[in-house]
Formats: C-alpha cells, structure tokens, sequence
C-alpha cells in the first residue's frame, strides 16, 4: 500500500490539468482524456488526485528540492563552487534576471501547484465531494487548501516585500482562486503582501477545521496534512508577519507549557532525542511534522541537479555523494563560537582538502543519486523555536519559557550548553540566541533567507557576493518573465 500512495503521489498529477511549458503553466489547457466530470467520478480517482498534490508540491523546482537550497543559497551561509547560473549562482550572487532559471522554475511549479489545488478544490464542490462523502470530501478540500496555503507563502519570500517593509501593502503576487482550464485567463493583478497573507491564513484555517487529527501511519503523519500541520504552519506564518500574539496562540495549541515540549492533541509531535534520527531511513518521527517524500521510483525524486544532497554535498572525490555547488561559508554560522564542537549538529558537516584547500560541506542528506532524502517543509523545532521568539518579541523581557524552549533545541544536541534567564542581559541577547540556535538547526533546510527577510536584516557579504541590504534593488527577485508575457496586468518588482 504504501508503495502505492508513493507512485500515485509521483503518477497522480497526469489526471490533473498540467503541462511542463511555461505558457501552459499560465494558461493550463486539458492534456489527458479524462473529463472533469470523470476525473471525480470514483472514490478511487478522487483519492488520486488529492495525493497528487502533494506530487506537485515537491516538484523539483519546488519543494522537493530547489525552493529549500534558495533559501539557503540567497543567505550568508554557502559559497557558490562552479558559477553555474543552472544551479544557482545568480541567486547566491543576489542578481538573477526575470528569466533566470530560478525565477522562470519557482513561479512555473508554484502556481503549477497552485492550479492543480484550485482545480480539485472545484471539482470536489462540483460533485466529488457527493462521491466520497461530506467527511471525506471536507478532509480532502483541507489537504488542498493547506499545500495551496504553502505555495502562496513561498512565492511570497521571493517574489515580494516582506510583510514588515510596509505592513503588508506592497505588491504581493496574483491570487488565483478558481481553476484554469484554458485559455484567456492569464490577466490578473498582484494582490497586496497583506492580502496574500490574508488567504494564506484563510486557507490554514479552514484545513485546521477540515483535517483528521491523525492517520492511522506514521508515514501519513509525516507526508500528509493533519490539523496539527496547519497550525505548526501558522505560527509560521504569523512570525513572518510579526504577529507574535497569534504565534503564540496557535504554538499553545501544540506545545505544552513545560518541558518535555510536546503536542498533547493529534499526531504526538516531540523532539527526536537524536537530531540524526530525523535524517534517516524511514523520515516519519513525531518530530517530522511535514515532509516531501522521495523513493527510487522514476519521477518520484527530484531530478539530479536538483536534489539538496547535490547541491551542498562535496563531489564523490572528496568523499561526498553530490556535485560540490555551495561550500560552507567560513564566516557563516559555522564560525560562530556557541556553535561547540560537542554539538551533535556536528556531525552533518563534512571537511574536504586542507590548507589553502580545505572546504566544509553539509551532509545532513546522506541518500545519494537520485537523492531520495525526504525534504522537510516544518519540524517541531521550528514551531518550539517561533513559540520561543515570539514570546521574547512580545513581552521585551527574557522570558523563562523562551529560556527553556530554547534548552529543549540546543540540549538534545548539546548537552554541555544549557542556558538560565541569567544567561542573557537583555531580551534582545536573547533574541539574538534564538536567531543564531534557528541558524544551527535548520542549515539546510532553506529557513536562513525567510528568517533574514522577516527582519529586514541585510545579506551579509560571502565570498565576492557583496551585502544586500533590505532597501537595496535585488532584495527580492523580480517576477518571471513568462508571467509578465502573457499577464498585462502583473507589474515587476
């Protein structure tokens, strides 16, 4: 069964409307013989769909791979190796152009996706909903709205201003709601940061009331949306709105009060006590609150020079399993001194050469070609670190819960740190733990950009990429060229 799920996950989306131009990406024209009104005549074929979106979603120019390695790449962490634009190097430059193979590649499979939701969410209100049952049907429309909610969110941190350049009235990305299923729908403006955030929050919402508290495997838990996958997403969102009381509410709803830190309704989320563990073969901890899943099967990985093992893992001759794109960068987070060497995060860092020419690599995806590591869209560390900074941003004190939210992160790796609320002299040196704890424990897994661009911090300079500072042309991509042909009333950054 199982097998199953992965191939209709791979397979599914060839019974959705979808194509691999970009003008199709816009325009989407029927490409199989299936009706509308059969492609949702059976429970099985509805069941299809709604896991193909997923398949959609961890597109190789998406989340299963290149969405993850940008925003890490766009951050002061790496230092680009080969210069190859393909995989890159004007993103880690801070320079790529409307046609750039990033730009084109994220735009085109975000609002693949995005299409591939609006036409399942229509077609279950039309009749599939009848098929498989209200209950069944509002658990599907929930799955939908949640990767939906992702998309938007995503094109958000690249294509936009962050919410707090002008709380959320800058220009956003068009919001497309309904299918498109031919041709002559392209025009649409760009909705607002804010009303952006306004649907993504909708959509998260709605899936929290619509989603089953839990499947019945573990592999579901992970690869699937659950009502505890919405909320981890909210606080998400809300801190990359600066909304530190909602952060908090919807944290609260998933974390306990005290440690251990874990979620008392739903799926059990709980840190792993070994990080490793999240890393490896199966990839369905309670700490894996979502991810992409990937197997040997055709189609079902990301594609070679796409994979975030190929990107950040060192060559085969120097002893790794990728093509040595992005080194670490000497002056990033490795270099920080909190960062001890007992600390079991460690041990995803890889040394090549020595002298002149030694180079740290991350091996924290250890699957070689065709890298079938899942890819992690939110963990539980996440949610207890945003629990924790929005409790210092909202309250300007070093707050004890905060202090011991942090512990929970930094002790299961680092026995030989734990901090008291004596530890820090201002909540600000708090905060400044909790950014730096975040830069550790998420290296990549594509956080660092996102965290920068909540707070208007600047790109610092790495290797011959100069500071990029927020107010600075090229903060933020420009929107795809494909999008701007065929939409007249899409306007560019």
């Amino acid at each position: 069964m199982k097998n199953k799920l992965k191939y209709i996950m791979a397979l599914g989306v060839s019974i959705l409307i979808y194509s691999s131009c970009q003008r199709d990406l816009l325009n989407p024209i029927p490409q199989t013989s299936v009706s509308d009104a059969s492609a949702f005549s059976t429970v099985a074929r509805v069941q299809a769909q709604v896991l193909s979106l997923y398949g959609s979603m961890k597109s190789g120019n998406f989340y299963g791979g290149r969405y993850p390695i940008y925003g890490d790449i766009k951050g002061d962490n790496f230092v680009n190796e080969l210069s190859n634009l393909i995989t890159g190097s004007d993103v880690w430059l801070e320079n790529p152009t409307n046609s750039a193979t990033a730009v084109l590649g994220l735009w085109g499979a975000a609002y693949s996706a995005i299409n591939n939701c609006n036409v399942f969410i229509d077609g279950m209100n039309a009749g599939g909903t009848t098929v498989v049952g209200s209950a069944l049907g509002a658990n599907y429309i929930g799955e939908a709205k949640l990767v939906r909610a992702v998309c938007y969110y995503s094109l958000l941190q690249y294509y936009a201003k962050p919410f707090a350049a002008n709380a959320g009235s800058g220009l956003g990305v068009p919001l497309r709601l309904t299918a498109i299923k031919g041709t002559g729908f392209s025009n649409l403006a760009r909705s607002t940061v804010a009303q952006v955030y306004t649907q993504i929050l909708q959509d998260l919402n709605d899936a929290e009331a619509a989603l089953p508290l839990t499947y019945t495997t573990a592999y579901n838990n992970t690869t699937r949306a659950h009502r505890n996958t919405a909320i981890a997403l909210k606080t998400r969102v809300y801190l990359s709105m600066q909304n530190y009381a909602s952060v908090i509410t919807e944290a609260n709803k998933i974390v306990s009060a005290t440690a251990p830190f874990t979620a008392s309704s739903g799926v059990a989320h709980a840190l792993q006590a070994n990080i490793s563990n999240v890393f490896v073969t199966p990839y369905t901890t309670t700490e894996s609150i979502f991810s992409m899943p990937m197997t040997t099967t055709a189609g079902d990985y990301p594609g070679t020079q796409n994979g975030v093992a190929y990107y950040f893992s060192p060559a085969a001759a120097q002893g790794g399993i990728g093509n040595g794109e992005y080194s670490l960068n000497v002056n990033g987070i490795i270099a920080d001194p909190g960062w001890t060497a007992s600390d079991k995060r460690r041990t995803f860092l890889k040394q090549s050469g020595s002298g002149a020419t030694l180079k740290n690599w991350v091996i924290k995806y250890a699957a070689p070609s065709p890298y079938t590591d899942y890819v992690p869209v939110i963990r539980y560390s996440e949610v207890l670190l945003n629990l924790a900074e929005a409790r210092v941003r909202s309250t300007s004190t070093v707050d004890a819960q905060a202090v011991a939210l942090l512990n929970a992160v930094r002790n299961r790796s680092d026995a030989t740190t734990t901090y008291t609320t004596a530890s820090f002299a201002s909540s600000g040196a708090l905060t400044t733990a909790l950014l730096n704890e975040r830069n550790i424990e998420f290296l990549g897994e594509g956080l660092r950009w996102p965290d920068l661009a909540r707070l208007l911090l600047a790109i610092p300079a790495k290797g011959s990429a100069p500071v990029k500072n927020a107010t600075d042309v090229g903060y933020i991509w420009p929107i795809s060229s494909s999008e701007l042909n065929l939409n007249t009333l899409c306007t560019d950054n």
